[in-house]
Parts: C-alpha cells; structure tokens; sequence
C-alpha cells in the first residue's frame, strides 16, 4: 500500500473514530444536547414554514393568472393597476370603445391570431323556482376561448352566426350549470332555457371547470353574444378587448394596437392615449416584489434566529470543552493529535446543528401543511428549499463550533491532565 492510500485510510479512521466519540457524547449529554439545538431548531422552523407557504402562494397564483391568456393584451379604458383616485377619476371620463375600435383592431391589426370584445355585468339567472344573483353576464364573440378564456366541457361555443343574428344563445359557466340543474350532467342540460335579467335564453354549451383567479370564481358566469348583451342588457357599455398573438410578437403587436388606436380615437401626437393595454404580467411583476420583501423578511428573520442558535452552540461546546478537559489531556498524552480533536468537536457541533436543521424542517413542514390545512393559502416546498434549511444549520454548527474546537485543540497535555 502507497503512502497516498495509507494516508487516506488513516484520515479515514481518524473520521469515523472523531464521529463515534461526538455521537457518545451527544447521547451522553441528552439534555444538553436538547438545549443546544433548540434555537437552530426554531429557525430553520420559521424559514422553512415561511418560504414553503409562499412557494405554495407562488404556485397557485400563477396558476391563477395564466387564467387571463399567457400571450394576451387587454384593451379597456381602465388601466388594472391605477396610480391613485386622480388617475382613476381621468379613466373614468375617457371616451368608452366600441365597435368601431373592435373593427379596426380585427381588421388592421395583423399580428393578432384572436380578438375578442368583452363586455360585462352583474345579473340574475333564474331556470324554474332557482334563481342566481351576482352571476357575472360576459357579452364575447367566437374567438372568446382563443384568448385564453377556458375550454367547453359540453355542446358548443358561441359562432359568428349567433354574434351576426343576435342570438340568444347562452353557455353556462360550470358553477352556474350545477346550481341550476343540480345532479344533472352537462349533455342534459344543453337546450334547456334560462332568464338572464328577464330575457329567455336558450343553452347551448357548458364551460369546463377553471377554478379561481385573485379571489373570483371563473366558473360563475354566463356567456353570450356581445351583439345580444348590448341589445338586452344596455347598450351604453365600453368593450374590453382581448387580444392574442404568438408569444414572440407581444411587443410588436402591443406597437399595432395603439397605431389604431390612436388614429381611430383621433389622438392629437402630443396627447397621452386615452386608452390602456394591459398584461398579466403586470400583476406577477407586482406579487413577485411583494413576495421578494417577504422572502427578505423570512430570511431575515431566520439568520437571527440560527445565529442566536449558534451562540448557544458556541457557549454550550465552551461548557463541554471545559468539562471534558482532562479527558482531551488522556487523549493527548495517548498520543491524539491536535486535529483529531479538533475534528471531534467540529463534528460534534455540526451534528447537534443538522440535528436541529432536519427536525426544524420536519416541523417547518408541518406547521406548513397546518396551515395550508386551516386557511386558504397553499403550501409548497422545493427539495432545494430543505437542503438550503439542513445546509444552513450545518454551516452555522461549524462556524459557532469553530472556536470552542480550536480552544479544545490547542489545551496543553500536561495542564490538562492537572485539571480538576
């Protein structure tokens, strides 16, 4: 055997005996041991409950917000994210869009491969002795789904014929066709005839289930042609108008629609438009900073704690150093070296501190999934996130452990051996 391979199995050994001593001691010393990892226990807790709840928020908003259409403008009046009640008021007393911004967007508007007007209420529905308030009447074209609008479970979609004719067709959001017709599936209930604020309507398709987007149901409405919600239901209402493309031509078309825009609401080159164009992404980049801050304040919060945790590491090792001092000068005289002691209260201290990482995640995920359990909000947690909870607590086991080890290393044989 070379020198290198000797070399290596004696480290070995010098390893696995360090390991064995730092295990024997901890056992030994179970209530200290407890102590000492009850703080690094406590924050890897609070970092760990903190970042899987807001990773479970991560997920289920964005979630929610591909509801809107991933490649998606929407034109309206309204911009979503008004700066204060002046700019509000300004809005508000814009010129409303109509038609005639609906027809040139389709006709001038070349790199959009779907337009579809929206307009929208709150109404009652009512079939028989059931009656729905607050249901929210969506008034669209044929091209609504192809904006990222959802998916038809039974029947049909809305056509052109039905927007041309002034049809009145409806298709049920999936939450309005259970209320309505409890028990019955979505084929039997195609034909059927409902009131939308006293007008008959006939069903003719029922939407696919979408789940909530920002704290509203997707599934309580009733769709129907625009032509037919300005006809019944007020003609005096702005369109909203969703716009699709291919993803790599969001910016190029955003540059079209105000072209057109512009030049058909005829404003002057030194005028602000009087019209806003919106973004889902607008909305992430707004959750994403609010997120980060509370990320900060997790992380923050979390250091503190493994930093007080490793104090206690360090003054409790201190404790131990001194306690065990004539058994570190019996090892010496015995002809341990310098490191191997070192090494021995590293591998002490950093196993107290993963101990204390690992059931500070265990806890963490369960305070977590409690929540996630009680309350509304989602949890959810990323292997990365537990590695970096367990490799923290590591770290701060060999940082704080660093000086009592050192102190325990560098204690003379012979002035060890005369403590009492």
């Amino acid at each position: 055997m070379n020198r290198v391979a000797r070399a290596f199995v004696r480290a070995g050994a010098e390893l696995a005996e360090s390991v064995r001593i730092a295990l024997e001691s901890l056992i030994g010393a179970r209530l200290r041991s407890f102590l000492t990892t009850l703080g690094i226990v406590i924050g890897v807790m609070t970092v760990i409950a903190i970042v899987a709840i807001i990773q479970g928020l991560n997920r289920s908003f964005e979630g929610q917000i591909a509801n809107l259409g991933a490649n998606t403008l929407y034109v309206s009046k309204f911009a979503w994210l008004a700066q204060g009640r002046g700019e509000w008021w300004e809005m508000r007393n814009r010129k409303d869009l109509g038609k005639r911004e609906l027809a040139a967007v389709e006709r001038e508007v070349t790199l959009a491969t779907a337009v579809a007007p929206q307009a929208g209420t709150r109404g009652t529905v009512t079939r028989l002795d059931k009656e729905l308030s607050g249901v929210q009447l969506i008034g669209t074209n044929a091209r609504y789904l192809d904006t990222g609008a959802g998916s038809v479970q039974a029947g049909r979609f809305l056509t052109d014929t039905d927007v041309d004719l002034e049809r009145a067709a409806a298709v049920l959001g999936h939450a309005v066709a259970e209320r309505l017709f409890p028990g019955a599936s979505p084929e039997t209930v195609l034909g059927q005839r409902v009131t939308l604020e006293g007008h008959p309507f006939t069903v003719v398709g029922v939407m696919a289930k979408r789940g909530q987007m920002l704290g509203m149901d997707m599934d309580s409405n009733v769709i129907l042609p625009f032509t037919t919600f300005l006809r019944d239901l007020g003609s005096k209402r702005s369109l909203n108008l969703a716009v699709a493309a291919a993803p790599e031509n969001l910016s190029a078309l955003e540059d079209q629609i105000v072209g057109v825009l512009r030049r058909v609401r005829q404003v002057a080159p030194d005028k602000k438009d009087d019209f806003a164009i919106n973004r889902q992404e607008q909305f992430l980049r707004i959750y994403r900073q609010l997120t980060g801050a509370l990320y900060g304040v997790a992380i923050g919060v979390g250091l503190i704690t493994l930093v007080v945790g490793g104090i206690g590491i360090m003054n409790i090792m201190l404790v131990s150093v001194t306690e065990r001092t004539r058994e570190i000068g019996v090892r010496r005289a015995l002809g341990a070296r310098r490191r191997t002691i070192l090494l021995q209260f590293l591998i002490e201290s950093s196993v107290v501190a993963a101990l204390g990482g690992a059931v500070g995640t265990t806890l963490g995920l369960g305070v977590a999934q409690l929540v996630a359990l009680l309350t509304p909000l989602a949890a959810a947690v990323t292997p990365s996130a537990v590695a970096l909870g367990l490799g923290f607590s590591a770290g701060v086991g060999l940082l704080f452990g660093s000086w009592p080890a050192w102190r325990a290393a560098r204690l003379d044989p012979v002035e060890a051996l005369r403590y009492e």
